[in-house]
């Protein structure tokens, strides 16, 4: 550490002799020159100046979106309600946005003209789910629970609020204690099935795991010969001979 703290006393040592003796071209002292020029002279700003960055836009709100020059161009979801900044560069348009680790170039378009906007499918995010084909959220235990059995549980719950069931909370229950006594995959299962023919009466539930439990595993079954529709082979027995 010596080294390093010789270094830093000589440089100091070297300023105050340098900047306290008159300049040879100025014949001013350069320490005097200084407190005068601290007059004119401001603190750099915490964050670089964006107008290089172009002229700023506030991205929609619902659709991420902006308007440059008569023109729409799409910008990632994730900026949503955000000021950006957007410029031209040649023969393109470039969006710049600051984040936590700085100024970052985040969409880059060819330049347009009104009525032809110019989107990229990833920016949008996700599309919403709508109201047909929404995914059940548990808003309690015991639907955490019952949602925890697996996809069949997700779906015999959208399907059952569609059919209007009655006692869902109790029918939801009710597949809980089963899947302790059953297993979850058997009862995953029968409420896919459940869910898929539209049975969500009292009851229903049990019955199903008690038919695919003895129910046969192999449901295929092989055709006669004699019921087949292919030709047979015994117009062939005296060829050769």
């Amino acid at each position: 550490m010596k080294g390093p703290r010789k270094l830093v006393a000589a440089r100091e040592a070297f300023c105050t002799e340098v900047n306290g003796r008159e300049h040879r071209t100025t014949r001013r002292v350069p320490d005097e020159m200084l407190a005068e020029e601290r007059h004119y002279m401001h603190p750099l700003p915490e964050r670089p100046y964006t107008a290089v960055f172009g002229v700023t836009r506030t991205v929609g709100a619902n659709v991420p979106i902006i308007s440059f020059d008569g023109g729409e161009y799409s910008v990632p979801h994730r900026f949503r309600g955000e000021v950006v900044w957007v410029r031209h560069h040649g023969d393109e348009v470039v969006v710049t946005a600051l984040e936590p680790d700085g100024a970052r170039e985040v969409a880059r378009h060819e330049v347009t003209t009104p009525g032809n906007p110019r989107y990229v499918d990833e920016h949008f995010g996700p599309a919403p789910e709508g109201p047909l084909n929404r995914t059940p959220r548990p808003k309690a235990v015991a639907e955490t629970a019952f949602l925890a059995i697996g996809e069949g549980a997700g779906l015999w719950l959208k399907e059952a609020a569609a059919a209007g069931s009655s006692r869902v909370r109790a029918k939801m229950a009710e597949a809980v204690t089963l899947s302790v006594l059953h297993g979850v995959a058997v009862v995953d299962r029968a409420l896919g099935h459940a869910a898929v023919t539209g049975r969500f009466g009292e009851g229903d539930l049990t019955s199903i795991i008690a038919y695919q439990a003895s129910a046969p595993s192999e449901l295929s079954q092989r055709a006669d010969e004699s019921a087949s529709l292919q030709n047979g082979t015994s117009v062939w027995e005296g060829f050769g001979r």
